[in-house]
């Protein structure tokens, strides 16, 4: 109740921000530009939150990267952020998350600038009220919100590691999620079912994906740690924002007149674009790793969320499902005698 009150109300809390920050407000506070050249690899940053998180770390000096399936909006972004940001550094690539090849293809083609990589920003994600499958026969929505990023994450973070070492710079990731992965219960929550589910609905696929960002928050925070790295993981919660993915996820569940009302309640996209900015930038947030951000402050995750051995296990599970793609064991030859 306390939290709900502390939402509507805009209180802030210990970080000194709340519900009502924008990430205008946010780069305002921290002084991240001149040398060296920080950059940001941000998916989705071409709607929604994303396009607020771009545009505000490009304001701070921050070269953008941004991994892009539709090119003309990356381009229409990118003439946006000029407009605002004469001197932004911007670069665009075609990019399919829901993919493998396609991340794959776009890891290469970033590490072959030779460009350092200070923060990692997985963002993108999508709701679908239908069954879909991504080019690699999987759910779309767990393809697109958790695998893509888990592999996004593997292929880079070595980069990120030398990236931090060299420069002495923290590096940080930050994960998309969303308080809604609290819906999810233990017995719900099997990777093979994620993968292929035999009765889809679209509430919970979507609460699924965004409990394995949480989950693969914690284990990596714990593999970086067991290295001595110095890079962060963490995840945030936006809020309920005015999105794409709010109009898909209302749809049969309320009347339209009903989410005309609920969404004087929502935040704004630069609102909801606060918490990931905070994160990326803010020097309270140095060192603090594996957490669960909201409202631009700590948060508890649930219980399932915390839980060690399930972020081990979805961790091993993930690993191996991307060795058999990427991976394949080579066929075998048969050879015919006369």
């Amino acid at each position: 109740m306390k939290e709900t009150l502390r939402y509507l109300a805009g209180i802030a809390g210990p970080s000194g921000y709340g519900s009502n920050s924008t990430a205008e407000q946010i780069i305002q506070d921290y002084d991240c530009s001149g040398p060296p050249h920080l950059t940001a690899i941000i998916t989705g940053a071409t709607s929604g939150i994303g396009v607020e998180t771009a545009r505000a770390l490009a304001k701070k000096g921050l070269r953008i990267v941004i991994p892009a399936r539709d090119l003309k909006k990356a381009d229409e972004l990118k003439e946006v952020i000029r407009e605002e940001s004469p001197k932004a550094e911007i670069v665009i690539f075609e990019t399919d998350v829901s993919s493998f090849v396609s991340v794959r293809r776009f890891c290469s083609g970033f590490l072959a600038l030779g460009l350092p990589l200070n923060i990692l920003i997985n963002n993108a994600g999508i709701y679908s009220q239908k069954l879909e499958f991504s080019e690699d026969k999987i759910e779309m929505t767990f393809a697109t919100n958790y695998l893509g990023h888990f592999l996004l994450t593997e292929l880079l973070l070595e980069r990120m590691i030398e990236t931090a070492e060299r420069t002495g710079i923290q590096g940080r990731i930050i994960n998309l999620s969303s308080a809604i992965h609290s819906w999810v219960k233990r017995d719900a929550f099997c990777f093979n079912k994620m993968l292929n589910p035999g009765n889809y609905d679209g509430t919970s696929a979507y609460s699924q994906s965004k409990l394995a960002n949480i989950l693969h928050v914690k284990e990596i925070a714990t593999k970086l740690k067991a290295r001595n790295a110095r890079v962060t993981i963490n995840a945030v919660h936006p809020g309920i924002v005015k999105t794409g993915i709010m109009r898909d996820s209302y749809k049969g569940f309320i009347t339209d007149s009903l989410y005309l009302i609920a969404s004087k309640l929502l935040k704004s996209t630069s609102q909801g674009a606060s918490t990931t900015c905070y994160v990326a930038l803010s020097p309270q947030t140095e060192g603090v790793s594996g957490k669960y951000f909201a409202d631009c402050n700590e948060s508890n995750c649930s219980a399932l969320a915390n839980d060690e051995l399930e972020a081990q296990k979805l961790w091993r599970q993930t690993h191996a499902l991307l060795q058999r793609y990427l991976y394949p064991p080579p066929a075998q030859h048969v050879l015919l005698c006369d």
